[in-house]
């Protein structure tokens, strides 16, 4: 059974920084793409950042130079580092892990940003 739990959101000052964490079960981190979505009020999911299993990046381009996601695969962990945060940022932040065909979510966790 894949689990997901997300940590490290809170609420910040704009400008401000946070670094959220992602703990998976199982060693799935150097094999299957990961990646951050962000879902705020009366608004759908949206893609954050992703991560391939060779390393690559990918990100939207309102966090592009601000955020950057990585993993430490030793700890079967996934980190999303968000500096220079703004209000827009204010969401749920959810971790995803796609396995083939399926995807595996975690719990979320808040991130709100104040003027």
């Amino acid at each position: 059974q894949v689990q997901l739990v997300e940590s490290g959101g809170g609420l910040v000052q704009a400008g401000g920084s946070l670094r959220l964490s992602c703990a998976a079960s199982g060693s799935f981190l150097s094999i299957w793409p990961m990646g951050w979505y962000r879902q705020a009020p009366g608004r759908q999911r949206e893609l954050v950042a992703t991560i391939g299993s060779g390393g690559s990046t990918d990100y939207a381009d309102s966090v592009k130079g601000r955020f950057t996601i990585s993993r430490d695969s030793a700890k079967n962990t996934l980190y999303l580092q968000m500096n220079s945060l703004q209000p827009e940022d204010t969401a749920v932040y959810y971790c995803n892990l796609k396995i083939i065909l399926d995807n595996y979510w975690g719990q979320g966790t808040q991130v709100s940003v104040s003027s």
